[in-house]
């Protein structure tokens, strides 16, 4: 059976505690608050559904989605950081990114985007800045989790200016 990514958050959860290794420990309580919050959400759309809300557990792909919401979020932090000369914040926020990122898939280098977003583009038969809705919609499901939405959207936008 492969090892679901909850259990491995909750697997390193454990072991960042019992070795003290507090930034870690902060970040992965973080994550699991998240992720307790999805899943209720997830159950209350369950019951509201009349479906049986033990049916409604997140799954990988869900979890996914989270970790990609936060990282976006620290990202987006670390913009306003920098603009507000926090050198120590965007330390801070760099270190939280990088434990996240162990639990996405591999992540794309911009090369590999700009690849990805050239083939939307042929496939959406876009040729200016009007049709970069159609070419997101394209692009968006092939790196989900994989790689920052803003960066994708800001190669489409140079790609179709």
């Amino acid at each position: 059976l492969p090892i679901m990514l909850k259990d491995k958050i909750n697997e390193d959860f454990k072991a960042a505690f019992k070795e003290k290794k507090e930034g870690e420990l902060s970040v992965l309580k973080n994550l699991k608050a998240a992720l307790l919050n999805k899943e209720k959400e997830k159950q209350f759309q369950a019951s509201k559904a009349g479906e049986d809300i033990a049916q409604a557990v997140l799954a990988d792909d869900d979890i996914i989605a989270v970790i990609s919401a936060e990282v976006k979020k620290l990202r987006d932090a670390i913009a306003l950081f920098e603009q507000g000369g926090r050198a120590d914040l965007v330390a801070q926020n760099k270190g939280e990114i990088e434990v996240l990122l162990r639990y996405l898939p591999a992540q794309l280098s911009e090369d590999e985007i700009k690849k990805l977003v050239a083939g939307a583009i042929a496939q959406a038969g876009a040729a200016t800045i009007k049709d970069m809705g159609k070419v997101m919609a394209i692009l968006m499901p092939k790196i989900k989790g994989r790689a920052d939405s803003g960066l994708a959207g800001k190669l489409v936008k140079e790609a179709l200016g």
